[in-house]
């Protein structure tokens, strides 16, 4: 019995091999479909991932769109459907590259007007406009095959703070791309800490480094004359940042322009500390300050600008509280940035009376009455 029972095992799974083969064969397709679409999952990833970045940023983002969008077909009965997941990618696309657009550069016409539009610096405008006619000039008898005179760039603006000398030294760096001198027309604005390092061999490599971020545009060093202190000391570094400076400014003079920039006395001696700053430094622009109608224009702008209306009352005191500041000024004077505090002062004690009512209607948050300037004055 035994024996025969053996024998019956033995038969039968001697008849069920083959099945059992053909079920592991079943087993072994799926493993390999499964791998086939993985491969094909794996290879779209790195379709995506070789494509453009714009397809890679909108990788999620599109599929959202695009179920969204294939919700959409199912309720439209054209018989399109798929078109609308192709214009969702390209949608996608318009709208990075709309996000990706740069700024257009303005003409020269567009940057005088900008130039023409600050408050006050009418000698500063004037020399602008001259030395843009200079340079086109230049240019037209180079046209024509006339020699041209030794042509230096660089300039020293002095003045008070707040006098516009930065506003001014970016419209020039974008003045000067537009009229084909500099390449690119970035303004690049550093102290004495953007040039100077504390320890031996390294300020040479932060000028350096400095003033490669600026080639293709004009470096504007505010406060130079801190790089030549009057205490003489050997070890001080401005004196090696400054060696630096001068010599990159001759290798790279065709393409770097550098203005220094500072109070009028500090800066005339920087200039005469060394005879290499004053060959290369030959043209000076004087920044006066403001007086007071000048100063409350420019409150006045900044007021509108924010929409704060002020009471007439209100106007009165601005524009003699300006002309006290002007007439009993310091060597120190702010001008623009006195302006600036003064305004910031006047939105936080509007905002603090402001606050404490209830039901605010628009003329309680634009309306600046004569009380508000006075405490704002206090501060």
């Amino acid at each position: 019995m035994d024996d025969i029972n053996k024998k019956s095992k033995e038969e039968l799974l001697r008849d069920l091999k083959p099945a059992g083969a053909y079920l592991d064969s079943l087993s072994g397709f799926s493993d390999i479909l499964g791998t086939i679409k993985q491969a094909e999952n794996a290879a779209k990833d790195l379709l995506l991932e070789s494509s453009t970045p714009s397809l890679r940023i909108n990788k999620e983002k599109s599929k959202v769109v695009n179920k969204s969008d294939k919700f959409e077909n199912k309720k439209n009965d054209s018989g399109e459907t798929g078109k609308t997941e192709l214009k969702s990618e390209e949608a996608n696309q318009m709208e990075l590259k709309s996000e990706e657009a740069e700024e257009p550069e303005k003409t020269q016409e567009e940057l005088l007007a900008v130039l023409d539009g600050l408050v006050g610096l009418d000698n500063i405008k004037q020399s602008v406009k001259s030395l843009i006619n200079y340079v086109k000039i230049r240019e037209l008898r180079r046209e024509n095959e006339l020699p041209n005179p030794p042509l230096s760039l660089h300039m020293v603006f002095t003045g008070n703070p707040g006098t516009g000398k930065t506003t001014v030294a970016r419209i020039l760096s974008e003045l000067y791309k537009a009229i084909g001198v500099l390449s690119k027309g970035q303004l690049v604005e550093v102290d004495r800490s953007g040039l100077v390092a504390g320890f031996v061999g390294q300020t040479a490599i932060k000028t350096s480094e400095t003033v490669t971020s600026a080639l293709g545009g004009i470096l504007f060093i505010d406060e130079a004359y801190a790089l030549a202190p009057d205490t003489g000391a050997a070890n001080d570094f401005g004196r090696e940042a400054i060696e630096t400076l001068l010599k990159l400014m001759e290798d790279n003079r065709d393409d770097l322009i550098v203005i220094v920039a500072g109070y009028s006395e500090p800066m005339e001696r920087f200039i005469t500390s060394n005879p290499g700053l004053e060959s290369r430094f030959n043209r000076y622009f004087f920044f006066e300050d403001y007086n007071s109608d000048e100063l409350y224009k420019i409150f006045d702008l900044m007021c509108i600008k924010s929409e704060y209306i002020l009471t007439d009352e209100a106007k009165e005191y601005a524009k003699n509280h300006f002309t006290e500041i002007y007439e009993n000024r310091d060597e120190n004077f702010g001008n623009a940035r006195h302006v600036r505090n003064f305004f910031e002062k006047m939105v936080a004690v509007h905002s603090d009376r402001i606050s404490s009512l209830e039901g605010h209607t628009r003329d309680d948050l634009t309306v600046v009455i004569l009380e508000d300037l006075k405490k704002a004055a206090e501060k």
